[in-house]
């Protein structure tokens, strides 16, 4: 599941579930990143993970205008995170490519590249940190932490799968995945 290793310990699993509404897209103000990054973002819609009755994070996804969800990984899109617990940079490496390999296999080598490409640029967060990932249609990903770029990973293949963790149809927090495409088109 969806970061659960994070918060239960690796190997641990358990029912998640997300929460829409006001609490978990409180705040929808445009971040000012989305201004160079994805002028014309606009906040599609969000939900809180929640694993075990713990807060995890508030998500929420920003696109722009005619965005597809069946087609997300040709698209810009802005995906946010506000952490609402302290997670280890390493560890949130470690869990994106197990949901990545989760979804598809990622040969060995790759997963090795693609988790030192992830260690390299997300830090430790604490408890009210906001890290924002782009999706550059094929390029990759650039992040943000708390509005001060951390760095890309330019590789369109790692960007498809990185952003399918919590868009593809087949991820495993489908009711996080309904909550941020809710204001999407089909």
């Amino acid at each position: 599941m969806l970061l659960l290793a994070l918060v239960m310990g690796a190997g641990a699993a358990a029912p998640a579930a997300a929460q829409t509404g006001a609490e978990a897209v409180a705040g929808s103000a445009r971040p000012p990143e989305l201004l160079d990054a994805l002028p014309q973002g606009r906040l599609l819609g969000g939900g809180r993970l929640r694993v075990f009755g713990f807060q995890v994070y508030d998500a929420r996804l920003w696109a722009g205008p005619g965005f597809r969800v069946d087609s997300f990984a040709s698209q810009a899109l802005a995906l946010e995170l506000s952490y609402l617990r302290a997670f280890e940079g390493q560890a949130i490496a470690e869990r994106s490519i197990t949901e990545m390999r989760r979804a598809a296999p990622v040969s060995d080598d790759l997963a090795d590249q693609w988790s030192a490409a992830l260690r390299r640029v997300l830090p430790d967060v604490k408890k009210g940190d906001r890290i924002m990932g782009v999706h550059r249609p094929g390029v990759g990903a650039a992040f943000w932490l708390n509005g001060k770029p951390l760095g890309e990973i330019r590789d369109a293949e790692f960007g498809r799968r990185f952003f399918g963790i919590w868009l593809a149809p087949g991820t495993s927090e489908p009711g996080l995945r309904n909550a941020l495409i809710a204001g999407a088109g089909p």
